[in-house]
């Protein structure tokens, strides 16, 4: 059975000067899946790659990237993702999402910078749409989603905008991400049975937006011990952290 992998390409939130926005890579064999592609995904997955792997991948080994909400600490990466996709690997990228999150991706997101083109200057521009860079995979609340060696599972989070959680399926072990949520024990037990859970994490005490932490500290250990935080502010302690925090560069293997 192979190996499946999770190398974090980012694990601060929003805010931080410390490090990469939350990002992750989930890997088996030589198929990798991104979950969420904040700027500069290139730079950020040729670090965490020399770091874990000991050598650097390029964007050329991404299968797809699986999109959990688009505001641009987790989505800011995008138009650079399927512009190289189109100019530098001459294919069209591959993205999953449920139609709540990706509903406005274009016109939303993407469309100000990718949706007229000019190939000659002064010339008249040509209109583009997302699926001239783009091969939109919709995942569905009801059942999980074949993606290569990945089956994919979705559930709506209590966050500001349409955002989703996943469960992945590959090689018999299951990966689980909360993405952004305001605390949600419902969320936290369809999280429960994965093998490694990711859950994002405050400090703030109250959050209509995020996950205060002291709501994760006080789980079960035997839940908290395969669970690991990310999406963390600046100040957050990890060395008294009842659970292990996610680190840039670091493999984990599931």
């Amino acid at each position: 059975m192979p190996e499946v992998r999770l190398i974090p390409l980012g694990v601060g939130d929003a805010f931080t000067a410390r490090h990469y926005t939350t990002c992750l890579a989930l890997g088996v064999d030589d198929s990798w899946l991104l979950i969420d592609c904040p700027h500069p995904v290139r730079k950020m997955w040729r670090e965490a790659s020399i770091a874990a792997l000991g050598s650097p991948l390029d964007l050329d080994r991404v299968v797809g990237v699986a999109i959990t909400h688009l505001h641009a600490d987790h989505a800011s990466g995008l138009e650079d993702f399927a512009y190289f996709t189109h100019f530098g690997l001459r294919r069209r990228a591959t993205w999953l999402a449920h139609h709540d999150v990706s509903a406005r991706l274009w016109d939303g997101l993407l469309s100000a910078g990718m949706g007229r083109m000019r190939n000659t200057p002064g010339g008249a521009p040509t209109r583009k749409r997302l699926d001239d860079y783009v091969d939109m995979i919709p995942l569905d609340f009801a059942r999980p989603v074949e993606f290569g060696p990945f089956s994919i599972e979705c559930r709506p989070t209590m966050h500001s905008i349409p955002t989703t959680a996943f469960r992945i399926r590959a090689a018999g072990r299951t990966f689980a991400f909360s993405a952004d949520s305001a605390h949600d024990p419902s969320l936290i037990e369809w999280l429960a049975p994965a093998d490694l859970i990711v859950h994002e994490a405050t400090t703030l005490e109250q959050s209509n937006v995020h996950t205060p932490y002291h709501h994760l500290a006080a789980l079960p250990e035997e839940l908290r011990a395969k669970m690991r935080l990310s999406h963390l502010p600046d100040d957050f302690d990890h060395e008294s952290s009842a659970i292990e925090t996610l680190r840039e560069g670091r493999c984990y293997v599931i």
